[in-house]
């Protein structure tokens, strides 16, 4: 009996089917340091405990995208390891805070199947948990991904594609418990912009832009210990290149957005997702943002806002889709979300 692990192939998945994620993993302020370094990342609420104190919380919990990582890369032995790309994200949220000393791990259920029509790959959708150890779920999402076939002729599944909501909707966002933006402080944040200077349909470039490394990108996938061949092995994929892991540009697009939404504190939701194109080492990410909707919360002073995120490797400010519908060549992911400001 073989001891290694190959990966599982889109032949393996059945729908229904429970994946209990290996290798729980204790999360602390080393998770922190090295995120900031990886990224340019400066929202005040995971940078100091003080302001998170006077927004009603003990301290300062781990930045939301460090959840997702650790929650993330727990999956991809199971999931992605055989993975031409990942596709999509629908019905993310964010349940509670991770904290320095948590531990987090992941299990993930098959809800979907559908083999494409070249035979040779298929879209396998999965519901991810993460928990902690408290057997808390601090952050639930899905995802769906194109995996190869180990044998071309393997007979396909039965297609069963998840209707999946197209939107979190506002009153079913979870808000950490004792959260306070009426103490606000906007110097200490960066910006004065409160949620009703913002208006549903505003545009806002985020004007920086940082080039992908490939040294930056290997550090990014082991930390997260993510796995998939695609983003270590060169020789994996026809053209040599590794293909710089999504969640990489997604942290980097959020740690852009600061300038322009220095206020939107806590990602909460996540509506929906795109990897439009590929991105690979040498590229330079650059973001703008979209304001999809507004709504209000329970606690006070908090606002919710609903962005769309696009990250690109340059063309026209705000080009998102050509006239045949399809994403431009340039754009690299389009991200739907929902965080948390002070009305």
């Amino acid at each position: 009996m073989a001891k290694t692990n190959p990966g599982r192939f889109f032949e393996d998945y059945q729908v229904g089917q429970v994946l209990h994620h290996a290798v729980p993993r204790t999360v602390k302020m080393g998770e922190r340091a090295l995120y900031h370094a990886l990224y340019p990342a400066r929202h005040a609420l995971y940078s100091s405990d003080q302001f998170a104190q006077a927004c009603g919380l003990p301290f300062s919990p781990l930045d939301d995208m460090v959840a997702f990582h650790v929650v993330f890369g727990k999956t991809v032995p199971d999931v992605s390891l055989n993975a031409v790309a990942n596709l999509g994200y629908a019905e993310g949220r964010w349940l509670a805070p991770v904290w320095p000393g948590d531990t987090l791990r992941s299990e993930s259920e098959v809800i979907g199947l559908k083999q494409n029509s070249n035979g040779k790959t298929g879209v396998v959708y999965v519901r991810t948990r993460g928990m902690n150890q408290h057997d808390e779920v601090v952050m639930d999402y899905c995802r769906w991904v194109m995996v190869r076939k180990s044998t071309q002729d393997a007979p396909a599944p039965e297609t069963v594609v998840p209707d999946l909501a197209k939107a979190v909707p506002a009153d079913q966002l979870v808000l950490p418990q004792g959260l306070d933006f009426t103490g606000y402080d906007f110097t200490l944040a960066g910006e004065p912009h409160r949620l009703g200077d913002y208006e549903i349909g505003e545009k806002i470039d985020h004007v920086d832009g940082v080039t992908i490394e490939e040294a930056e990108h290997m550090l990014a996938t082991r930390l997260w210990q993510n796995t998939a061949k695609v983003h270590f092995d060169a020789t994996f994929r026809p053209d040599g290149q590794r293909l710089i892991y999504g969640g990489h540009v997604i942290s980097m697009a959020r740690a852009l957005s600061f300038n322009g939404l220095a206020n939107a504190q806590m990602v909460v939701g996540l509506n929906g997702g795109a990897h439009a194109n590929p991105c690979f080492a040498g590229d330079t990410v650059k973001a703008w943002s979209e304001v999809l909707d507004k709504a209000e919360t329970i606690a006070p002073g908090v606002g919710a806002i609903r962005l769309r995120l696009v990250a690109t490797k340059g063309g026209d400010p705000f080009a998102l889709k050509g006239e045949d519908g399809k994403y431009l060549p340039e754009v690299l992911l389009d991200l739907d979300y929902w965080a948390l400001m002070p009305v």
